[in-house]
């Protein structure tokens, strides 16, 4: 069984480095991939790790770093160039949560749409407070369950 890090490039003359990718994750579970290109692509970081490949660095990183991202790599953890980390979190943050509707226009935690704001209770056994409501409702601390108004 083999182990270790192969540093692999996204151009190569006879397959490209996003199918060697996958051909060597899917026959060495125990091998690891580090891309090192020169591509600063998302669409080449997306397929990379597609293809499961554990790392990705631009070829410009100085050895130091090099090295400590193949240990990196080689503990079986995960590193991408801190850039392309923070585009992908600026991507992933755009991105609507699956099955749930998004919150661009939405009021503050803690502020009812249309109705007012909402107060959390000061005591821990005591319900939140609605107040504003537009239909003239407010839910009553000293009575838990009852609507007032």
């Amino acid at each position: 069984m083999l182990d270790g890090v192969v540093l692999m490039d996204i151009r190569m003359p006879e397959l490209d480095g996003l199918e060697a990718t996958r051909r060597i994750v899917a026959a060495h579970k125990n091998v690891r991939v580090l891309v090192l290109t020169t591509f600063d692509l998302d669409e080449y970081v997306h397929d990379a790790l597609r293809a499961a490949a554990s790392g990705f660095l631009l070829k410009d990183t100085p050895p130091a770093e090099l090295v400590a991202a193949i240990r990196v790599i080689a503990r079986g953890e995960a590193l991408l160039e801190p850039g392309i980390t923070k585009r992908l979190i600026e991507q992933f943050a755009r991105m609507p949560e699956p099955g749930r509707r998004s919150t661009i226009g939405r009021p503050p935690v803690g502020v009812a749409p249309d109705r007012g704001e909402c107060s959390l209770p000061q005591r821990p056994d005591a319900p939140p407070t609605l107040t504003g409501s537009r239909r003239g409702r407010r839910r009553s601390r000293s009575r838990p369950g009852h609507w007032g108004g």
